[in-house]
């Protein structure tokens, strides 16, 4: 079975402190759910239409197991802690088997 991996990047924070919030929720939300972090940080480089923001990677043991803990009610109060304190697109893909 392929993993999955949940890839968050952020376009703009517009409040630290709800991002903070957000982080201290969704960390044990997710570790909980097996996942590991494997990108936590702001690229070294961007090409083309790149934004300079913060990217986070983690994996998951599958894409199911992904997106049940992003429908989580863990992950789902994380959300509620981020309210519009961050713009970001967070993507769940499969990987290569």
């Amino acid at each position: 079975m392929a993993k999955g991996y949940w890839i968050n990047c952020f376009r703009s924070i517009k409040d630290p402190a709800k991002v903070d919030a957000y982080r201290q929720l969704a960390g044990p939300a997710m570790e909980a759910a097996g996942a590991k972090f494997l990108v936590r940080g702001d690229p070294a480089k961007v090409y083309e239409a790149g934004i300079v923001g913060r990217v986070v990677v983690i994996e998951f043991e599958s894409v199911a197991k992904a997106i049940a803990t992003h429908d989580s009610p863990g992950y789902q109060a994380a959300l509620k802690a981020l309210g519009d304190g961050a713009e970001r697109d967070l993507r769940i893909v499969e990987g290569l088997a």
